[in-house]
């Protein structure tokens, strides 16, 4: 017989990891303030190796407008600015003893294009809540068959959907904010 406290909470645990996510990859969207998240995609070529620029450089903002990059070692300026410009990111960093990466203000299509994805963003942490509430229904369903009682089962559907309209609720206010 299954615990439907047991099957509730790992589904509310899937859920909560579907919106950890949907918080992960806004930090990575740049909505026109420094973050040193932007340039968690990007890849740098170092001693023969390929590798996140956080390996080969300290990442700081010293204001809402720039990103400072500090290489540890100083033969290593050419190759962040490199995989800076071939990065999705789309900002263009300038070297003045240490790569600054100047945010520009965004223009009106650049802002189409991040609300898509954050959009894009959204539906697919949607997705995944939803998920997480079917499986867990289907767990439910199959434990009527294996004894829980029927009326048992359904105060854990209906508790469930709570949850999952809590979920979503917290999902498109993320989306609202960011």
């Amino acid at each position: 017989m299954l615990d439907v406290k047991v099957c509730l909470n790992e589904a509310e645990e899937m859920m909560d990891l579907a919106i950890m996510h949907l918080e992960e990859e806004y930090s990575h969207i740049r909505a026109g303030k420094a973050n040193p998240h932007l340039l968690d995609c990007v890849r740098v070529s170092s001693y023969g190796s390929e590798g996140p620029l956080n390996n080969v450089a300290t990442i700081t903002t010293p204001d809402l407008r720039t990103i400072a990059i500090k290489p540890w070692d100083k033969s290593m300026f050419s190759a962040i600015e490199k995989a800076i410009i071939d990065s999705p990111v789309g900002i263009m960093p300038a070297n003045n003893g240490e790569v600054i990466v100047a945010i520009p203000p965004l223009t009106g299509e650049r802002r189409q294009q991040l609300v898509k994805q954050c959009s894009h963003e959204l539906e697919t942490a949607k997705i995944s809540i939803r998920n997480a509430r079917r499986d867990a229904i289907d767990t439910l369903k199959k434990s009527v068959k294996d004894g829980t009682p029927e009326d048992v089962a359904k105060d854990g559907e209906e508790k469930l959907q709570k949850i999952h309209d809590k979920f979503i609720k917290k999902a498109e206010e993320l989306f609202a904010a960011k």
